[in-house]
């Protein structure tokens, strides 16, 4: 008989687990604004349908003090002036490494990222974008 039980990954996978956690609380140490680090998670797990992730980072964003306005057009930034011309360049990196087109030319997105950011602000950038990535791909399969 086919197993559809949800997948407990806490239990399956304990090491990678703490693995995983370390690697987000090094990432939420670092000096990308925790505002945009919601922002990024929040879009992210948008597209990939992660209503957990959703409905975490919404409740975590507003705790930290984000506007209910704001975060109710994450999902249509491109088409708003809610946020910031850096705040843009993050949502657009994230859509660029959560949509993943084969044939894209990232170059315009990474020219526009270089602007606000410092290489190594970018590195970590892409790291929270990943990790977001992971989570929600984790969170999607267990239930």
């Amino acid at each position: 008989m086919l197993q559809t039980n949800a997948f407990d990954y806490r239990q399956q996978i304990p090491e990678i687990m703490k693995a995983l956690v370390a690697a987000e609380t090094t990432i939420a140490a670092g000096d990308l604004d925790p505002m945009l680090r919601h922002l990024v998670k929040l879009r992210a797990s948008q597209i990939n349908g992660c209503a957990f992730c959703v409905k975490m980072h919404l409740a975590e964003a507003r705790k930290d003090g984000e506007t209910n306005d704001r975060l109710d057009r994450v999902i249509v930034w491109q088409h708003v002036d809610d946020f910031s011309e850096r705040e843009k360049a993050a949502l657009a990196w994230t859509e660029a490494l959560t949509f993943l087109d084969h044939g894209a030319d990232h170059s315009a997105v990474k020219q526009r990222l270089a602007q606000f950011f410092s290489d190594p602000q970018i590195a970590a950038l892409t790291a929270c974008i990943a990790m977001i990535n992971l989570w929600n791909r984790l969170m999607v399969a267990s239930h």
